[in-house]
């Protein structure tokens, strides 16, 4: 009894060192089935992440310039008639009238004048870049040699500015004598005028407006962003209309040219 006892007790330890159900015998002979290795840890992969794409700028806006048209001219043009840039009627199309605003803007920034809207222009649009007058009083007729514009200002406020191209400081030759074409600063006043077309020596001039002796302020079809005249104040034809129709430089109108 005894020994049966011994051999079971040994038939159960060989069966749990075998791993065996405890219900179970081993068969003699059997070989012990080999303890399985503890796997190691499942390898966790991150999830694959979607391919970056660089961030898209938006596009810089394109220049406006001559021959332009649409929404995008139409609220240029309100722009500069708000900020007292002489533009006409705002009518959606980018012509020479707009580019003589967007030159007198770009003198008055200190800018470079290509008569172009690009980001410098834009920037002078949004800030309300405006020329600074100098009276303070009465109507007065403002040129601006240095900055090259042309301003009514009323009591010390400026209400309308033309682009203007005055004397080109340069010498020119007339009936055998050698003379300078400069703008002479001052204070003058308007003497005379002439309601058509001037046909002087060293050119037309249209409706001028006489300030001080040949030197007028008057319509020209050229109206650079530059110095470009025998010595008068040059403005576009338009303007030229505008300001007589507006009677904006009556006989005895002061004009201070510095």
């Amino acid at each position: 009894m005894r020994r049966a006892l011994t051999y079971a007790a040994v038939v159960a330890a060989l069966a749990l060192a075998a791993g065996c159900n405890p219900g179970q015998s081993a068969k003699p002979g059997a070989q012990a089935p080999a303890i399985p290795q503890a796997s190691s840890a499942p390898r966790v992969t991150s999830p694959t992440s979607p391919p970056t794409t660089k961030s898209q700028t938006p596009p810089k806006p394109e220049k406006l310039k001559t021959g332009a048209k649409g929404a995008e001219v139409v609220r240029l043009q309100n722009r500069l008639t708000e900020l007292g840039y002489w533009n006409g009627k705002a009518d959606g199309k980018f012509g020479s009238t707009t580019q003589q605003a967007v030159f007198a803007l770009q003198k008055a920034a200190g800018i470079g004048r290509d008569g172009t809207v690009g980001p410098k222009t834009r920037k002078a649009l949004d800030q309300g870049v405006r020329p600074k007058a100098r009276s303070t009083s009465g109507h007065v007729i403002e040129i601006s040699l240095k900055r090259q514009l042309l301003m009514i200002v009323d009591n010390g406020r400026i209400t309308q500015v033309f682009n203007t191209s005055t004397g080109s400081n340069e010498h020119y030759e007339y009936e055998g004598q050698i003379h300078l074409a400069d703008t002479p600063a001052g204070r003058f006043r308007v003497g005379r005028q002439i309601d058509g077309w001037r046909h002087g020596p060293l050119g037309p001039l249209w409706r001028p407006k006489y300030f001080n002796g040949g030197i007028a302020v008057h319509g020209a079809p050229s109206v650079p962003a530059y110095p470009a005249s025998h010595g008068c104040a040059r403005v576009s034809i338009s303007a030229m209309n505008w300001l007589w129709s507006h009677d904006a430089i009556p006989l005895r109108t002061r004009v201070w040219v510095y």
